[in-house]
């Protein structure tokens, strides 16, 4: 089928009737090099030449007068163009997948080292499951005689009402601060906490944020006089 086509678009001929007739006699002339090629090969061959030599008799010999309409046969050389318009489009899709793989169109590389392999620090070759079931057993019953704690320490209660008070105090004594001064703790709950403030100061316009180098300090400046009452606005509660 590869040599049909090829034959055909160096001809520079359509897939048609006339184009199989055409390239008939130089695709028989191919037999002679088919001598020491795979039998299974030369009988697909085979079968594409007979089927060449019918369409080319049936085109040279006058066509009969009476014609069945009700035969619903294809013929021969409709049925070998269309096989041959099949494989064309099919060789193309392939070409272009081979595109795809030679220039590693939509491969991503491992980047990340190999894992290592863990050497294993314990011989557990002689473990058994009732050995695993033992040993559950055991952490089980020593979990039971755990004594209850005495007492639970709690976290300290934090509200962002309590910040916005503590960063408008700042902001009256010192006239402007930065929010790494208002970290006294490395407590991330404190910190989340002492952000959300500072966003609620800067949203209702009593703050204005500042920050004049990149990744650099960020400055809170009042942007009118603070009056006492004012950390009583907010929408937050205790």
């Amino acid at each position: 089928m590869d040599l049909l086509l090829q034959l055909i678009e160096s001809a520079e001929l359509d897939i048609t009737t006339l184009a199989l007739a055409q390239v008939t006699d130089q695709y028989l002339a191919h037999l002679e090099n088919l001598q020491d090629h795979d039998p299974a090969e030369v009988s697909a061959f085979l079968v594409i030449a007979a089927k060449l030599l019918q369409i080319k008799s049936s085109a040279l010999l006058p066509r009969p007068t009476h014609v069945d309409i009700n035969a619903a046969e294809e013929e021969p050389a409709e049925a070998l163009a269309r096989q041959l318009i099949q494989y064309r489009r099919f060789k193309q899709l392939a070409g272009i997948l081979a595109f795809r793989e030679e220039k590693g169109l939509k491969t991503f590389l491992r980047v990340a080292p190999p894992t290592l392999k863990i050497e294993a620090k314990l011989d557990l070759s002689d473990v058994t499951l009732a050995d695993l079931v033992e040993a559950a057993r055991q952490m089980l019953l020593n979990h039971n005689s755990l004594q209850d704690l005495s007492s639970v320490v709690a976290l300290p209660r934090v509200t962002i009402r309590e910040k916005i008070s503590t960063i408008l105090e700042t902001l009256r004594k010192t006239g402007a601060t930065t929010f790494r001064a208002m970290m006294h703790t490395k407590n991330r709950l404190e910190i989340v906490v002492t952000f959300l403030a500072m966003l609620e100061l800067i949203k209702r316009h009593i703050v204005q944020a500042q920050q004049p180098a990149l990744f650099g300090e960020i400055e809170l400046v009042p942007i009118s006089k603070l009056d006492e009452d004012i950390e009583e606005e907010s929408e937050f509660g205790d």
